[in-house]
C-alpha cells in the first residue's frame, strides 16, 4: 500500500471518528448548574475542549486504521465474503 493511500485512509478514519465522538463527554450548562447565556441553545456544551477531542479522535482513528491495515495485509474479510447475492 502506498504511503499516500495510508495517509488518505487514516484521514478518513480520523474525520469519521471526530464526528462520531462529538456527543460523548460534553456537559451542558444546565448539567453543571451554570447560568446560560441569553440566546444559548439548551443543548450547547458548557465548555468544549477541542484539543482533547482531536486527541481522542486520533487514537480511535489509529486503532481503526490498524484493524483495517491488518485486514488488508492478511485478507481476513475479502470482497467475495461480502457478496450476499451470489
Amino acid at each position: 500500500m502506498k504511503f499516500s493511500s495510508i495517509v488518505a485512509i487514516y484521514f478518513l478514519f480520523f474525520s469519521a471518528s471526530a464526528f462520531v465522538l462529538l456527543p460523548f463527554g460534553v456537559k451542558t450548562s444546565e448539567e453543571l448548574g451554570e447560568e446560560m447565556v441569553p440566546g444559548q441553545a439548551e443543548s450547547a456544551p458548557h465548555h468544549f475542549d477541542l484539543k482533547r477531542h482531536l486527541i481522542k479522535a486520533a487514537v480511535l482513528a489509529a486503532v481503526l486504521f490498524a484493524i483495517y491495515y491488518a485486514n488488508w495485509t492478511y485478507g481476513w474479510v475479502t470482497p467475495d465474503a461480502l457478496d450476499f447475492y451470489h
